[in-house]
């Protein structure tokens, strides 16, 4: 079994997720990183959680990101931001999509891992449209970190440190730290 550690970053419609980046960490020290360039950036500028913990940690172009007020009163608040479509991180939904099959399937018997992961699995099976759409050989389901921590009898893990959170590669890495930690550390309880 070769674990793949994972997380996704996204923007939670009332009949949508929306994927805005994908990181990936195989056993090996393998990655993978994407930012979805079709996202939905003027529903993720509306959105005050996304822009001030996950937008800072994109590729963005120019001056970063601002706050500004739509009407005056101070009621109304976007922020104004541009994503930097020259990075190469930043690629369309369907070559994400691919990469992240090719990415997976390159190993035998992949093992999915997130912390808190049942959006992720959601939003990694909505690269390719439905859950019956996923491709062969795609695990139909994600280990979950936070389960294997409340198996362990929730010990304290240290941070691995110096990772930004909400960072979805960064995350990923943080998820394998953790799950190592757990296997070196942590008897089930």
């Amino acid at each position: 079994m070769t674990v793949i550690a994972y997380d996704t970053e996204f923007l939670e419609g009332n009949r949508t997720i929306d994927l805005i980046s994908i990181g990936l960490v195989r056993d090996d020290g393998t990655e993978y990183y994407a930012v979805n360039s079709a996202a939905n950036w003027a529903e993720i500028g509306k959105h005050r959680w996304l822009c001030e913990n996950v937008v800072p940690h994109l590729p963005l172009a120019g001056k970063g990101i601002s706050e500004v007020q739509e009407n005056g009163r101070g009621t109304a608040k976007t922020w104004k931001f541009a994503v930097d479509t020259t990075d190469t991180h930043v690629k369309p939904h369907w070559v994400i999509a691919n990469e992240v099959r090719e990415f997976i399937l390159a190993v035998d018997d992949p093992a999915l891992w997130a912390d808190w992961g049942a959006y992720d699995h959601v939003v990694l099976c909505w690269l390719w449209g439905t859950m019956m759409q996923l491709p062969a050989g795609i695990p139909m389901w994600t280990h979950d970190l936070r389960q294997e921590i409340e198996r362990a009898g929730n010990p304290v893990i240290p941070p691995l440190g110096g990772l930004a959170a909400h960072h979805a590669l960064g995350d990923a890495r943080e998820v394998m730290w953790r799950l190592n930690w757990l296997r070196e550390h942590a008897s089930p309880a």
